[in-house]
């Protein structure tokens, strides 16, 4: 059995990990990041050695996590800079081109990419994932396929990748069809209970198919050793305030759907798909499965169903960025009118 911290935490606790781009400060091309900005707990390496994972602590708030990521944003580029470096937010890099980047040199990142091949090697890309207390493992099972069918919408609203080595992509996050080419990918199988999925995790490492659980790459996922529900369905937002305000619309989310039959995945894979070719101008199947609504009302909609558990949570005056929120056309516009350097010079300008 593997082992499991659900319950551990008071309900509805929040973490957040962001995914940043290491860069030269004079050219912006992906550099390696120095051993001294890391230190394996808020600073983490990637499976790209220019990218820099930072990670808050269990915190009993979205307010508390905002505070805590603003102040490790702080701290990292502080680190970078020592070392004429800079950080930039998005959900790839504009100019660079995945498969010349270098991997971290470490046996797990190794392994995998020996396994998943280039697949692996296209992963230049960076999400937002959100962790969110749940009670009981069963909880998290039901939560997962309640909160499912609103996932598109909050890819769609958080798409920041139209671009991949240099070129205009056609999608607005580029980002969420690379990870798909990934082994198990996309959204989770149906289990009938936790314990079937924890079988399923532990035949993967069995089987020496993974050298741990966490090399599933769903967009939402149980992570027993936090006991809690990870959502990694956004896009890596540029501006902080952005990421908080995913991180406290999940919250709220999980918290509000705690009972769930299992969801439609044929309509999920259809709204997951338009979400990342249109972004914020997305059309989705309503998680009703009646009619079609776009991203933007379908959002209006969620925070209103929402508003409850956000008046609870009181994190309402975090919410306000989502409102209007487009990252993949503001990004196509300044690299169509001002060219790609502009463009990496307002993404590090803006993180």
């Amino acid at each position: 059995m593997i082992p499991h911290a659900f319950g551990e935490s008071a309900a509805w606790t929040v973490g957040i990990e962001e995914e940043l781009f290491v860069l030269d400060a004079d050219t912006l091309e992906p550099a390696p990041v120095p051993a001294d900005l890391l230190d394996g707990k808020r600073f983490k390496a990637e499976l790209f050695a220019s990218v820099m994972e930072l990670n808050t602590g269990v915190c009993a708030s979205a307010p508390e996590a905002a505070e805590e990521l603003g102040a490790l944003r702080a701290e990292a580029k502080r680190r970078a800079v020592r070392h004429g470096l800079v950080l930039a937010a998005s959900a790839s890099w504009p100019p660079a081109r995945p498969e010349e980047q270098a991997i971290t040199p470490d046996e797990g990142y190794l392994r995998f990419v020996e396994y998943a091949g280039p697949s692996a090697r296209r992963q230049f890309v960076s999400g937002l994932h959100v962790h969110v207390g749940v009670a009981s493992p069963e909880a998290c099972m039901r939560t997962l396929e309640a909160v499912l069918p609103w996932l598109p919408v909050v890819l769609a609203v958080s798409a920041n990748s139209p671009y991949l080595a240099g070129r205009e992509t056609g999608l607005a996050s580029s980002r969420a069809e690379t990870l798909a080419l990934l082994p198990r990918a996309g959204a989770p199988p149906i289990f009938g209970s936790y314990g079937e999925w924890e079988r399923f995790a532990e035949r993967l490492v069995e089987l020496d198919l993974a050298d741990e659980y966490t090399r599933i790459w769903w967009d939402v996922r149980p992570h027993p050793r936090f006991g809690t529900l990870e959502i990694r369905m956004p896009d890596q937002p540029t501006r902080l305030e952005a990421s908080v305000a995913f991180a406290a619309l999940i919250q709220a989310l999980v918290a509000a759907s705690t009972r769930g039959c299992p969801a439609d995945r044929g309509l999920y894979e259809q709204n997951r798909w338009a979400a990342l070719r249109f972004g914020s101008g997305a059309e989705l199947i309503h998680p009703d499965g009646t009619r079609v609504s776009s991203a933007t009302d379908l959002l209006a909609e969620l925070l209103a169903d929402l508003a409850p558990w956000v008046d609870e949570l009181g994190t309402g005056d975090l919410l306000s960025p989502l409102q209007g929120l487009a990252q993949a056309e503001e990004q196509l516009k300044i690299g169509r009118s001002d060219g790609l350097r502009a463009l990496c010079e307002h993404l590090v300008a803006r993180t």
